[in-house]
């Protein structure tokens, strides 16, 4: 989580397979290699919740909220289309995630999952709501863990540090009783006008998948283009460590 306080919170339109407004899917949009071929009537199991702000400090805006009904995890692969307060179309706005749920890139278990969503160029503060497209789904290879695997900075020699600080390794921790597969993501937030919701400006990703064994913990070193962002971004006001579902 970023440093700071936050504001409203709107609801997305559910989707299945395409936009309840009668959108089709987003020309162009490809998955992932390796992501697998769709299949039908899983799209219809996902619903969606755009959350700007949670009303509450210490909380990440700009959520959106997957709710999966299938028993088994899934790989969706989603477009988006930014709203204003209206529900008007803001077409010069581009929306992306900081999980990659636009690349393939995001497991989504069986009950709720989310992604962070990134907002730019012209009308990105007016940004109220989102719709949703869903351009595929598949079964995931590996399922999704029940708990959110949690992240701990540490220095060189293996000592629990604060995020803000320059850190050498990731500790992740699993709380469920069976293996889980993650990345982990070194997100820096802005520090928003007042009314205005927190934006992800810069995600690294540290490491790459990462195998985080029953109710055990794994370790991921800080190298390259992660180290960079840490040291540049150490004592910062506002950065996260994000580990997430994936495959």
């Amino acid at each position: 989580m970023g440093r700071r306080r936050l504001v409203g919170a709107c609801l997305a339109m559910a989707v299945g397979g395409m936009l309840l407004s009668g959108c089709g899917k987003a020309a162009g949009v490809r998955p992932d290699r390796g992501v697998g071929e769709d299949v039908p009537g899983l799209s219809k199991q996902l619903h969606f919740e755009y959350i700007g702000d949670s009303g509450e400090d210490e909380t990440i805006n700009q959520i959106l909220q997957i709710t999966n009904d299938h028993v088994r995890s899934v790989v969706p692969l989603l477009s988006f289309t930014a709203l204003d307060k209206n529900h008007e179309l803001l077409p010069e706005v581009k929306v992306s995630t900081v999980y990659g749920s636009e690349r393939g890139k995001l497991v989504i278990p069986y009950g709720t999952g989310y992604d962070i969503l990134r907002f730019s160029g012209p009308g990105a503060h007016d940004v109220a709501d989102v719709d949703v497209t869903v351009n595929l789904v598949v079964p995931a290879q590996m399922e999704a863990g029940e708990h959110d695997v949690t992240t701990q900075a540490l220095d060189g020699q293996g000592r629990e540090i604060s995020r803000f600080e320059r850190f050498s390794k990731v500790r992740l921790t699993n709380e469920d009783p069976y293996p889980v597969w993650v990345r982990v993501a070194y997100v820096v937030w802005d520090q928003p006008a007042e009314g205005d919701t927190q934006q992800a400006v810069d995600v690294t990703p540290i490491g790459g998948l990462t195998r985080v064994p029953p109710s055990g913990t794994a370790v991921v070193k800080v190298t390259g283009a992660a180290a960079d962002a840490v040291s540049r971004n150490s004592r910062g006001p506002a950065v996260s460590i994000k580990a997430y579902n994936s495959q």
